[in-house]
Order: C-alpha cells, then structure tokens, then sequence
C-alpha cells in the first residue's frame, strides 16, 4: 500500500503522545479530562488500600516485608494525583466555572496542535464541530493570518506557523 502525504498511516490515540506514551495516563485513566475532586478520589482509592496493606504487612506478616516494594511503586503517581486534585480544588474555590464562548475555538486549535496539521474533515473527526463548522473557523482563522494553508492532492490542509530558530518569540523574559 502506497502511503501519500495527505493520508496518515498512524493509528489516532486519545491523548497526546511523545516517544510513544501518552503524556496524561495514569493508570490508563485521563487524568487531564478528570475534574480535580474526581482526581483526589481516584488518588485516594489507590493511597489508602496501599497504606493499609502496608502497615498489615509490617505489623502482622514482618516476615513478608519485602511485598512493601512490590506495591510501594504505585504511591508515586498515586500521590502526584493527590496533589495535583487538590491543587485544582483549592485554585476552583470562591468562583464558578464560566463556560468559555471560544471553547469549541480552542478544540480546533488543540485538534491542530496534537496532530500539526488537518483538513477540515480530519477536524470534524478529532474534535466535536461539524464539517462545515470546522471548515469555516479554519477558513477564517487563515484569513486573520493565525494558520498556514498548503494544497495538497486537491484537499486544503491547514496547520500553525512554524517558528524559525532565529525568530524572536516576543516574550518579555528575552528581551
């Protein structure tokens, strides 16, 4: 089968990916769709069955000590888990959830993001928005000068600029 360049022979996954992992799993679970209470309870359903065992262990079966290290791995990620939900609890306090009028905006562009680039079809599929829909956002996010457009095998592809090495990125930090 002949791979072309307007076709991705990859499987899609759920999460993003570097070096081949997902960069939001813990546990197979997406940490990153989870809301911070949902976080604190999946970290406590994992700490405190550990931490019990582990004091079972060690005070009425000290002679299989060593099971603390079989299972003690799981309070690392469980714990960053932990911190990570209560960090979101605490930084949610004292104001709602204000639906964002963009939202559908910032899954496009997150759709461009993880996959570099898309057509409007393949970011119906990756994201919620029609085909018509994405078609006009991308359409009007290149018109604004905000995406890169490449024809290619008669299909409109669409993706962010690309920086080069020497550009300045306009933060405030390098200047």
């Amino acid at each position: 089968m002949e791979k072309r360049p307007d076709h991705d022979m990859e499987p899609r996954h759920g999460g993003r990916r570097r070096n081949g992992r997902d960069l939001e799993d813990f546990f197979g679970l997406d940490v990153n769709s989870m809301s911070p209470r949902a976080q604190l309870t999946t970290a406590l359903a994992v700490l405190i069955p550990v931490a019990l065992a582990g004091v079972a262990v060690l005070t009425l079966f000290s002679s299989f000590w060593w099971l603390i290290f079989v299972f003690g791995w799981t309070i690392f990620p469980a714990f960053g888990l932990l911190v990570r939900g209560i960090a979101g609890l605490s930084e949610g306090e004292g104001r709602a959830e204000i639906p964002t009028g963009n939202s559908k905006e910032r899954e496009l562009l997150g759709a461009l993001r993880e996959y570099g680039e898309l057509s409007p079809a393949q970011a119906a599929m990756e994201t919620s928005l029609s085909v018509t829909e994405a078609d006009r956002m991308l359409k009007e996010l290149a018109e604004g000068g905000h995406l890169d457009v490449r024809v290619r095998g008669g299909g409109l592809f669409y993706s962010l600029w690309e920086r080069d090495e020497g550009e300045d990125t306009g933060r405030l930090e390098d200047r």
